[in-house]
């Protein structure tokens, strides 16, 4: 027990536009995945799942109105693939700015024809370290687009939900599935907050059985963690707020039937968030208040120590001023000169009074509690 949690602080860096650019440019980040485009169509009775190597001819693909279509596309490493959907889908180059702009807060937005939302996707990576990854959402009519910048994500039982037929998942319509995307990450963050409940529950077992400085260290890692958490969680509850209240056509009301409930949701997830700070900030104060304890019983010992001492060395400090009761050159007597020098016995009595002195000390602190 009480083992400090190995942790490197990991820095997500995004590539700000410079100030004063030009609104609506699509940024290719150097870094970017070269995409990886799956065409999943549906209805009540059909599915069917393929890869595609680009978006061109796409339009001709969707023709088919018996059928919903969703465009997962992993990676953003494409210039052509955001023009076509500029100029085959009239999407907004502003639209495709936040897209590829991967530090967009959650938020809904309605452009006419189609709707624009972005998620957050938190997930713990092999290190243990917490990924906040974008994922957008282009809301048209029988047709979902969604893109996001990493090839993991947390949304395998959406997909296995829709190659199942499970559920109203195949006939709710493009805006149910995106609610259901919503959904599913809103539910990893109870998954994940869950988690952290239960090292903060390990952590307080560590306080009251052998607190050391790890405990500080670990719980104020968990406490920033749930910071980050807290900046996802109130704008995607004003999003779907946004989208309860939308007028869109595209979302209709047996789908914000739906939304209400991660809606709802949210709402347990900020109360949770708030609870665990609570209880990380507790932890700190109380790992603070029980060094403080620890000090102070120091404090008290040493304190005891040195009172039964300080008598000792003040008389043990007057004897050792050593002044003579007769002048060794001239043999003259000095009676005022500390006579007890030449008393017989007097080294063995002043050791007894000393003796005595700490032992009465002694009782004395014990009668008064200071030794419990």
């Amino acid at each position: 027990m009480g083992k400090q949690t190995k942790h490197k602080r990991k820095h997500k860096h995004y590539s700000l536009p410079s100030a004063g650019s030009s609104p609506g440019v699509v940024f290719i980040d150097e870094q970017a995945l070269s995409p990886m485009i799956k065409f999943h169509s549906y209805n009540d009775e059909h599915y069917v799942a393929e890869e595609l190597d680009n978006l061109e001819n796409l339009v001709r693909k969707l023709e088919n109105k018996d059928f919903y279509y969703w465009i997962e596309v992993k990676g953003l490493r494409s210039i052509a693939m955001f023009e076509t959907l500029n100029n085959d889908f009239g999407i907004n180059k502003l639209v495709l700015e936040d897209i590829t702009r991967t530090y967009q807060r959650p938020k809904m937005e309605e452009y006419g024809n189609y709707d624009f939302a972005v998620s957050r996707m938190l997930r713990f990576d092999e290190q243990k370290n917490l990924d906040n990854d974008q994922l957008s959402f282009i809301l048209l009519e029988h047709v979902l687009f969604t893109f996001q910048e990493s090839l993991e994500d947390c949304l395998d039982p959406v997909r296995t939900r829709l190659k199942a037929g499970r559920g109203s998942i195949r006939s709710g319509g493009s805006s149910y599935l995106m609610y259901a995307l919503m959904d599913t990450i809103i539910d990893t963050y109870f998954e994940i907050l869950g988690k952290w409940g239960e090292e903060l529950d390990q952590i307080e077992d560590r306080l009251f059985e052998k607190p050391d400085r790890t405990v500080m260290f670990d719980t104020q890692i968990v406490k920033r963690n749930l910071i980050n958490v807290r900046r996802v969680v109130w704008p995607e509850r004003d999003k779907l707020n946004d989208m309860l209240r939308s007028d869109s056509r595209l979302i209709p009301d047996q789908t914000k039937m739906y939304i209400r409930d991660a809606y709802d949701h949210c709402i347990q997830i900020i109360d949770l968030v708030e609870s665990l700070k609570e209880i990380s900030a507790s932890n700190i104060d109380m790992y603070l208040s029980i060094i403080s304890n620890r000090m102070n019983q120091i404090m008290k010992v040493l304190t005891i120590i040195s009172s039964i001492f300080i008598p000792l060395t003040f008389i043990a400090g007057i004897y050792g001023m050593n002044f003579a009761i007769e002048d060794p050159v001239t043999g003259k007597l000095l009676p005022k000169n500390m006579p007890e020098l030449y008393q017989e016995h007097g080294y063995l009595y002043t050791m007894i009074v000393m003796g005595l002195i700490a032992v009465l000390q002694i009782i004395y602190f014990w009668r008064k509690g200071w030794f419990k």
